[in-house]
């Protein structure tokens, strides 16, 4: 995280100054630095020079489509990004969380709950910890599927896979968890958001996406098991061993 202030470095990408400077405003007044641009280039271009700590994205833009901006900044790097728009139907946020955000927050808003969210994303967005306080950084293997916290990589049958933010941090959980089932609820909480009371129908998204880049099928999986109506159970390693 930036060190230049206790908070660390937010950019604001939104062209209402009248949204923009009081929310930056506010930010500074909670131990954050506010770097502010109103257009996507600026978005893209600031991102790689002031090395925000996160970036909080209209989906409104004069020079172009915020989910465009977010699948870029996604492609470049791990950023935590939080949504801001005036489209708060249950699709534009699955939408957005599938686009790779890491919340979704409607306008208008209030500048505390957001902070809160904010600081929330970051947490997440750190070094997990276990409840004796350990960072939950051990590698973990499970059948042809090894998995690096610390380095943020999975192999499957020793070539490395091509995941998402979000799909790592499912897998993770997931094979953390490995024979336990995890309810539905706990994986929205762990990997999107611990306020989440919305659908979690973007949950299964992820998972169907995992499942066909583990090779695994719907009907008799290998790895990833859903449990009707409480989650979902990934394999235990003995499981269909000798």
């Amino acid at each position: 995280m930036n060190t230049q202030s206790p908070g660390g470095r937010i950019l604001v990408v939104e062209d209402e100054e009248s949204i923009s400077q009081p929310f930056a405003e506010a930010l500074r007044r909670a131990g954050f630095e506010a770097v502010v641009t109103g257009t996507a280039a600026g978005a893209i271009a600031l991102a790689d020079s002031e090395d925000p700590d996160l970036v909080m994205l209209d989906l409104a833009l004069p020079d172009g489509d915020g989910r465009d901006v977010c699948r870029e900044l996604r492609r470049r790097s791990d950023i935590p990004i939080v949504m801001l728009t005036a489209r708060g139907t249950e699709m534009d946020k699955i939408v957005g969380l599938e686009l790779g955000a890491d919340d979704y927050v409607v306008k208008p808003f209030s500048a505390a709950e957001v902070i809160s969210r904010i600081r929330a994303v970051l947490r997440r967005s750190g070094p997990r910890e276990n409840s004796d306080g350990a960072t939950s950084l051990q590698p973990v293997s499970v059948r042809e599927l090894e998995l690096d916290p610390a380095a943020r990589i999975a192999r499957f049958r020793g070539e490395e896979l091509e995941l998402s933010r979000k799909e790592f941090d499912l897998l993770a959980t997931l094979m953390r968890n490995a024979g336990r089932v995890v309810k539905r609820e706990d994986l929205m909480s762990e990997v999107w958001d611990t306020n989440w009371f919305g659908s979690t129908k973007t949950l299964d998204v992820h998972i169907g996406w995992l499942r066909r880049k583990l090779d695994d099928d719907h009907a008799d999986p290998t790895y990833i098991e859903t449990v009707r109506g409480v989650g979902f159970r990934f394999a235990a390693p003995e499981d269909g061993e000798p």
